[in-house]
């Protein structure tokens, strides 16, 4: 009888903690998804605030982009507008969003416009694109 009630007693316990936990079968939680980051920011300037890449690069988008689904530079026009491209597997965040290119690829969106940086800039902070011309503006946060 004694033998029997250590028994018990040991299953009690040993089962108590996944009882308390409220998992049933004593498994870990699921691990919590990882926050998504921008792949933009903010930053101000003389002229206003602008966008900026993660590496500080100006980002820029083209008049002609207006579907807010595809982008209207392929081909040799990548050479000079470089497309802020986003991993296969990346998610709208806020603001910004995911298009695919006609290559396949994607790229990040701001309000649906593609986003683009200039190898005219060669440092953080330059805006060299914006002059070269008119079809293109420099990427600003919304009101």
């Amino acid at each position: 009888m004694f033998r029997c009630l250590i028994a018990a007693a040991a299953i009690a316990l040993s089962s108590a903690p996944a009882l308390a936990n409220g998992h049933g079968g004593g498994e870990p939680p699921p691990p919590k998804p990882e926050a998504t980051t921008a792949p933009a920011k903010v930053v101000i300037t003389k002229q206003g605030p602008k966008l900026v890449d993660l590496k500080g690069m100006t980002l820029y988008y083209y008049e002609h982009d207006t579907t807010g689904k595809t982008s209207n530079c392929n081909g040799k026009c990548t050479e000079s507008w470089v497309p802020l491209a986003a991993t296969a597997d990346a998610k709208a965040i806020g603001d910004f969003t995911v298009i695919s290119r006609n290559d396949g690829s994607k790229m990040w969106a701001y309000r649906y416009r593609p986003l683009y940086t200039s190898p005219a800039d060669k440092a953080p902070g330059d805006a060299n694109g914006n002059a070269t011309t008119l079809q293109w503006r420099i990427a600003r946060p919304a009101d």
